[in-house]
């Protein structure tokens, strides 16, 4: 200041403010952009229950769990490559419950229909061929195990996707798919594989690997039977896809028909909902910002 007006000058000027008012004025600005930061941080306390409505379908997944998953015609190998179709899938969802079967020679339900995606997705990674102690592949049993979990509930938006070879050796598939027909099921089958074959490999327990072999130690051969779940498909109007390495099926089936179909309320659940508080903050920002221009940093002669 002393470049451009001499001392006279300076002190003339400096008794013309008042540097009490320039001070408050500065605190003022400072706490004003304080309370706007707070603002946007969004405080939120105090909360209420509110009642939450899902709208959704059931859907359970039943996988193939026997040994002819294992086979690496689709890599890494058919029942990694399901569960990771699986996960895809659930990424997808909103509302809609979902819960998982796994079967081989027997069925055993995994996880029951739940909006816990997390839960699910936590029950699909403990998905492996040693679920079910009991060799084989009966796909009748995983039909009938979906039947018996929708028992009681709604008379549609009934889902029951299949992911196998096709192979089955006891049971009729048919009659079950007749049975779930009835019960307004809709069944959807991916089938993995190919008509060509697979060899299976297994560890024994050395740590050896090796071909799988049969009771009269034959090397097996795994092979997709595609009109087994097409017949099933089309008994219960659902939908046959063939799994590929570019297009597992689930994405498929779930933008030609699930995406489409009609939607029931879920049972509503209570949640908290937190009452949000940004006016405060916001409200005091604005106040100090509309007093500071009043205050007069000039001192009255």
């Amino acid at each position: 200041m002393r470049k451009f007006a001499d001392e006279p000058a300076l002190r003339e000027i400096a008794s013309c403010v008042n540097f009490k008012a320039q001070t408050a004025k500065s605190v003022i600005i400072i706490f004003a952009l304080i309370f706007c930061l707070f603002a946007l941080m969004r405080p939120q306390w105090g909360f209420q229950w509110r009642e939450v409505k899902r709208m959704g379908l059931d859907i359970l997944i039943a996988v193939d769990t026997s040994k002819s998953m294992l086979a690496t015609d689709i890599k890494p190998n058919r029942l990694e490559r399901s569960k990771l179709a699986i996960r895809d899938l659930v990424k997808r969802l909103k509302g809609d419950r979902i819960g998982l079967i796994a079967f081989s020679g027997t069925a055993f339900l995994q996880c029951p229909l739940t909006v816990d995606y997390n839960g699910f997705l936590l029950a699909l990674n403990d998905l492996s061929i040693s679920t079910i102690p009991r060799g084989g592949t009966s796909i009748s049993s995983a039909i009938m195990r979906a039947v018996k979990s929708y028992e009681g509930g709604a008379k549609k938006y009934k889902i029951l996707v299949i992911i196998t070879d096709g192979e089955y050796h006891e049971g009729d598939p048919v009659r079950a798919a007749e049975e779930a027909a009835r019960e307004n099921i809709k069944v959807f089958c991916i089938g993995v594989g190919t008509a060509e074959g697979e060899l299976i490999w297994t560890t024994d327990k050395s740590g050896k690997r090796r071909f799988l072999k049969d009771k009269e130690e034959n090397i097996v051969k795994s092979r997709l039977n595609e009109n087994i779940l097409q017949k099933i498909a089309l008994i219960t109007e659902g939908m046959y896809v063939r799994s590929s390495g570019a297009e597992f099926g689930l994405d498929l089936i779930y933008e030609r028909r699930l995406s489409k179909m009609e939607r029931r309320e879920i049972k509503a659940q209570m949640a908290k909902h937190y009452n949000e508080r940004f006016q405060i903050p916001l409200c005091l920002a604005l106040t100090l910002l509309i007093i500071e221009p009043f205050i007069n940093d000039r001192k009255r002669r």
